[in-house]
């Protein structure tokens, strides 16, 4: 789930959850909530994202096709 990816991302880089959430315009309510599973994410506030992090936009994607497949 990209959620869990980017969630993983943030702890793994020690990046606060509000700090991404600001760089992107979203307030920290509806990144948490999007971190949880609870809202989607646009294609434009996941491309600002990538861009506020600094990281090429299939970054996340490669990681997802790494994941193995849970039914």
């Amino acid at each position: 789930m990209l959620a869990e990816l980017i969630r993983t991302y943030l702890d793994e880089n020690g990046i606060k959850y509000i700090y991404a959430a600001e760089r992107i315009d979203m307030s920290i309510s509806a990144f948490s909530a999007m971190l949880n599973g609870n809202r989607k994410l646009t294609a434009e506030e996941f491309l600002n994202l990538c861009d506020a992090l600094g990281i090429a936009v299939t970054y996340f994607a490669e990681r997802f096709n790494d994941q193995p497949a849970t039914r």
